[in-house]
């Protein structure tokens, strides 16, 4: 297998910050940005071994999963943090774009692959995934369900001060009207077995994730349609609207359903939500309280 990954980054303060990429420590940002990269590398990648103490040497570990991955990091002018991210290979595409739209750049920086990938993934740097069936799973989502049926991965966060928790922050929004446009067609609840269990897929209010994640087949559908790489800022803002305006316009989205949140999954590394808006609460077992 094929992987094109594109990230937006951008890293610079700004007056009124809304992102961490505005309010974060350079050097924090850093680790972040390189733990988002790394994570390609470490579950996709040939990059994987096992450690064998009787021939004091390493054996490849997940042949069968390992796939051949490029990284395009696309960033605007000098704010960035591209010197800080040194051992862990991307190729950088520079642009002069708006930094709140350079996810749109990433769009087209996908778009120039097709042909030659056959999966296309786009993420923001301050996600991590940890999941070397990541895409084992989407493949087998596409041939369940068909091209026009996009999974989605649900988005999480963790704390363990002052109590461990882990909350998935992408429900039903606060604020109704953020809800978007999503196509109406297709049924509103999947259900088919899988590793032995019964798994539910769902359609949600709130489709954004940060990212997504598209077969070549999907991605040739989409980048033919005339709004793709346009510029917006119609679903919360332009860093909601590059991850998820078009996918919604274009596909079904599901979510795996809250019984079986986990089947796919992303961490978000910049709590935004978890110990600010929604507080750990110390218990048998521990809660959550809204702040």
């Amino acid at each position: 297998m094929r992987i094109l990954f594109a990230i937006p980054h951008y890293f610079g303060h700004t007056a009124a910050p809304n992102y961490g990429s505005e309010r974060t420590a350079p050097e924090l940002r850093a680790q972040v940005t390189r733990s988002c990269l790394a994570s390609l590398w470490q579950n996709f990648s040939e990059a994987q071994s096992l450690a064998d103490g009787f021939r004091q040497d390493f054996v490849p570990a997940n042949p069968r999963l390992s796939a051949t991955i490029t990284i395009a990091l696309c960033t605007t002018g000098d704010s960035h943090l591209v010197a800080d991210l040194a051992g862990c290979p991307f190729h950088h595409v520079s642009t002069d774009a708006e930094p709140r739209y350079l996810g749109f750049e990433c769009h087209k920086a996908l778009r120039s692959g097709l042909g030659q990938f056959d999966y296309f993934g786009y993420l923001e740097d301050d996600l991590r995934i940890a999941d070397g069936l990541f895409f084992v799973k989407l493949a087998w989502f596409n041939a369940q369900f068909g091209d026009a049926a996009l999974l989605q991965p649900n988005r999480f966060e963790l704390a363990d001060d002052p109590v461990p928790y882990k909350v998935y922050i992408d429900g039903n929004p606060r604020d109704r009207t953020l809800v978007g446009p999503q196509r109406g067609d297709g049924q509103p609840r999947l259900s088919t077995p899988a590793l032995g269990r019964p798994m539910a897929f769902q359609r949600v209010n709130n489709p954004h994730s940060g990212c997504f994640f598209l077969s070549a087949a999907q991605l040739a559908r989409w980048a033919d349609q005339p709004d793709f790489a346009v510029p917006s800022a119609a679903f919360a803002g332009p860093l909601e609207s590059a991850a998820t305006l078009g996918i919604m316009r274009h596909f079904r989205i599901y979510k795996p359903a809250r019984e079986n949140a986990a089947f796919l999954e992303i961490e978000h590394l910049d709590p935004r939500y978890l110990g600010r808006t929604f507080i750990p609460v110390a218990g048998d077992p521990p809660t959550l309280r809204w702040d």
